[in-house]
C-alpha cells in the first residue's frame, strides 16, 4: 500500500515538471516557426523561464470580479487541475504497481468529467465573455467525446481487454498504428477537440472571446488551469504511444515518441488557423461519428 502510494506521488510529481518543461519545449518551437527566439535569458538557453513563471505566478495578488461567485470560482481550477492528475493514475507500470483490470473504463470515466472543471469557471465567472466560451467547450467536448470512445473502442477489440498493459503485449511484433491508421488519426484529430488546441481552441478564440472561459483568471488560478491542459496534452501524447506506437514503456523510445507527438501537437498550433464552429459540428456528427461506427463493426467482424 505505501508502495503504491509512493510510487503515484512520484508520478504526479514528475508529470508536472514535464509540464514545466513542455511549456518552455512549446515557446521555443513557436519561436522558431515565427523565426525570432523563445526563452532564452533564464539560466542555460531558457532552462529556468518555467520556474521563473511559475514564482510569478504564485506570488500575484489573488483578485476576483465583484459579480462572481466566490467559492465556486475558486474551486473550479483545482477541480481541473485534479482530473487531470488522477487520469494519470491508469499508467500502467512495469511492475503493476497500480494497473487493474478497467484501467480504460476509469480513464474513460475521468475524462468524461474534464468538462465540469471549465463549465464551473465559465459560469461562475458571471462574465459574457467567460459563459460563452465555456458554452463552447462544452458543446464541442461532449460532441467528440461519443466518437473518440468509439476509436478506442476499436482498439480494445483487438485486445480483448481493459488494461492498458496489454497494448504493450499485443505490439511486440507490430504496431496498432499500421493496422489502424485512420483510427490512429481520426483519435488524434479527437484528442485536439477534447484538448481544446489549435485548430479546435474555440473555448480559448482570443481574437473573439478575450481568452474565452478563463478570461477573469490570474496568477494562481490561471496557473491551475494551464497546468490541468498542459497535463491533458502529455496524457494524450503518452495515450497514443502507448495504443499505436508500440507501448514500450519499458524503453527510452515510448518518451521520445511521446515527446515527438506532443510536438507535433505544438507545430499545429503555431501552422494552423482556427477551424469554424459550424464545420467542427458537422465534421464530428456527420463524419467522425458514422465513421467510428462502421470502423468499430469491421473490427468487431475481425475479432469474430
Amino acid at each position: 500500500m505505501f508502495s503504491n502510494f509512493v510510487s503515484c506521488f512520484f508520478m504526479l510529481l514528475f508529470s508536472l515538471i514535464g509540464v514545466a518543461f513542455l511549456t518552455l519545449l512549446e515557446r521555443k518551437i513557436l519561436g522558431y516557426i515565427q523565426i525570432r527566439k523563445g526563452p532564452n535569458k533564464v539560466g542555460l538557453l531558457g532552462l529556468f523561464q518555467p520556474f521563473s513563471d511559475a514564482v510569478k505566478l504564485y506570488t500575484k495578488e489573488i483578485m476576483f470580479p465583484l459579480k462572481s461567485n466566490f467559492y465556486p470560482y475558486w474551486v473550479s481550477p483545482i477541480v481541473t487541475l485534479s482530473i487531470s492528475l488522477m487520469v494519470w493514475l491508469c499508467y500502467p507500470y512495469f511492475f503493476i504497481v497500480l494497473s487493474w483490470k478497467f484501467s480504460i473504463l476509469f480513464m474513460f470515466s475521468i475524462l468524461s468529467m474534464g468538462v465540469y472543471g471549465i463549465m464551473i469557471s465559465g459560469w461562475f465567472s458571471n462574465s459574457c465573455y467567460s459563459i460563452l466560451g465555456c458554452m463552447r467547450v462544452i458543446a464541442q467536448s461532449i460532441s467528440y467525446e461519443v466518437s473518440f470512445f468509439l476509436l478506442i473502442l476499436c482498439s480494445i477489440y483487438l485486445i480483448n481487454s481493459m488494461n492498458l498493459y496489454y497494448f504493450f503485449v499485443y505490439q511486440k511484433i507490430i504496431w496498432f498504428v499500421v493496422l489502424m491508421f485512420p483510427v490512429f488519426l481520426m483519435l488524434f484529430v479527437s484528442f485536439l477537440a477534447e484538448l481544446n488546441r489549435t485548430p479546435f481552441d474555440f473555448s480559448e478564440g482570443e481574437s473573439e472571446l478575450v481568452s474565452g472561459f478563463n478570461v477573469e483568471y490570474g496568477g494562481s488560478g490561471f496557473s491551475f488551469i494551464f497546468l490541468g491542459e498542459y497535463l491533458s496534452i502529455l496524457f494524450a501524447s503518452m495515450l497514443l504511444s502507448m495504443m499505436f506506437l508500440g507501448g514500450d514503456m519499458l524503453y527510452l523510445s515510448f518518451f521520445v515518441k511521446l515527446m515527438i507527438l506532443s510536438s507535433i501537437i505544438i507545430i499545429i498550433r503555431g501552422t494552423l488557423p482556427r477551424y469554424r464552429y459550424d464545420k467542427l459540428m458537422n465534421l464530428c456528427w456527420k463524419i467522425y461519428l458514422c465513421s467510428s461506427m462502421c470502423l468499430m463493426m469491421f473490427y468487431v467482424s475481425v475479432l469474430c
